[in-house]
């Protein structure tokens, strides 16, 4: 392990570093930084394009030379931002004179370099450049890693269809049900929460100092700055623009963006919880690592650790995205700075969600399946039949069913099939319904 690793503060970049490898292309100071070059850059373009006058003369030879200088953006380049900004001490305007030396470089640009960052304020970057980096690291990193699990549980609700499990509620035996259909929970829960946060808008602010264009306006009066910036930000970043906002994001959009990611991770968490009883019930054995170690004292201990990782990090993560939806929303007045060290962990929660999900993922892939405990447990809980005995009773007229039932279930003691076929022998029913009810059993009494 590189020494940065072990000196790392937070595990995301320390111990988990390499789980959470690919968010550093997302939020990362690096990452930060080339994506407010990237918008400065598209929005000087943009303006190019519009066109204003005295930007007119430029071409699309020219705008390839521009995007390369985000499309190639190098840690050098970076560090180059941040020396700026060690005499700047404000980092937009770091990337403002970084992109202004970029022109030099390029050369014939001189005349254009006062309309990089032209009427605007570092919001208008910063609350473009952040929902553009949790947008594309959701559809590059989370989107793909949900349905990976979606997948390995759906993979397990076809293989284990048919094998019947007895059910617990309050932890007491219940109704039968199948072991593939209480996955397939989980796979429809979690599909449903992914087409949500699919569906939560993605929006900026882009509107000038306090969010009216006012610089702009003066500028260019003629010019329809508001079809201009939902322009910009719908065609050259695929968001949504928010018409009115104050100097920074209204971050409702983002608040609901942290809210489905947290329903998410909370489903996540009851499928861990799940799985680490059902290894704990013995329905499931675990694959042997045999350099492993499960605990230093007891040698024969294979632990679900997978999944006590997976809650642990899923916990962090929804408590700092409880946070974050809460917070950004509110400010004082047309803009406070508490925003703006905020945003800067928003990758944070990310980096646990994923890191947990790559867990539960290793948890699930090392469950054998143990069909003789389940049969065991089911065999032991004859009691569970009682529900579908006195509903046919019901259906047949039989006085008082539910009562005969509860009789024999609760002063028996221990239920056997045999009590039950007894039961059903001395029923004052047709030999045709004893013969129905005859026929079932914890194993076969499952549903559809």
């Amino acid at each position: 392990m590189e020494l940065d690793r072990l000196t790392a503060i937070s595990p995301i970049d320390g111990r988990y570093r390499s789980k959470a490898e690919p968010l550093a292309d997302y939020f990362s100071e690096y990452a930060l930084i080339r994506y407010r070059v990237r918008v400065e850059i598209e929005y000087f373009i943009s303006l190019c394009e519009l066109p204003l006058p005295q930007l007119a003369s430029l071409d699309t030879a020219c705008f390839d030379r521009l995007r390369a200088l985000y499309r190639d953006f190098t840690e050098q380049d970076a560090c180059r931002v941040k020396e700026i900004e060690a005499t700047t001490n404000h980092d937009v305007k770091a990337v403002e004179y970084f992109i202004k030396e970029q022109f030099d470089a390029i050369g014939h640009l001189e005349a254009y370099k006062e309309f990089i960052h032209f009427g605007l304020t570092s919001q208008d970057i910063n609350n473009t450049s952040v929902p553009l980096s949790i947008k594309e690291a959701l559809e590059q990193v989370f989107y793909p890693l949900v349905e990976e699990l979606i997948g390995q549980l759906r993979e397990y609700a076809e293989a284990w269809a048919d094998v019947p499990m007895l059910a617990k509620t309050h932890g007491q035996p219940a109704s039968p049900t199948r072991l593939g259909k209480e996955v397939m929970v989980f796979v429809y829960r979690l599909t449903e929460q992914l087409d949500s946060l699919k569906a939560c808008r993605m929006s900026a602010k882009f509107g000038g100092a306090t969010g009216n264009f006012n610089a702009h306006h003066v500028a260019y009066p003629s010019v329809d700055w508001r079809a201009f910036g939902d322009r910009f930000v719908g065609e050259k970043l695929g968001l949504r623009r928010e018409q009115y906002t104050t100097q920074i994001s209204n971050y409702d959009h983002l608040g609901a963006v942290f809210d489905a990611i947290r329903r998410i991770n909370t489903i996540i968490i009851d499928l861990d919880r799940d799985f680490w009883m059902y290894i704990s019930m013995e329905y499931f054995k675990q694959k042997i690592n045999p350099g492993e170690v499960g605990s230093s004292a007891m040698p024969h201990k294979v632990n679900p650790i997978d999944y006590e990782n997976s809650e642990g990090n899923l916990g962090m993560a929804n408590a700092i995205l409880q946070f974050l939806a809460r917070k950004l929303p509110v400010s004082r007045l047309q803009r406070d700075l508490t925003d703006s060290t905020v945003l800067r962990n928003i990758g944070v929660p990310i980096g646990h969600s994923i890191i947990a999900i790559q867990s539960t993922l290793k948890g699930l892939r090392k469950l054998i399946l143990n069909e003789d405990k389940l049969r065991e447990d089911l065999d032991s809980a004859w009691a569970v039949v009682a529900e579908a005995i006195q509903t046919i009773l019901r259906r047949e007229g039989y006085p008082h069913p539910y009562e005969a039932l509860k009789a024999l279930t609760r002063t028996n003691g221990k239920m056997s099939e045999e009590t039950i076929r007894e039961f059903i022998r001395n029923l004052d029913v047709s030999e045709h319904v004893k013969a129905e009810l005859m026929a079932i059993a914890p194993s076969n009494y499952t549903g559809i």
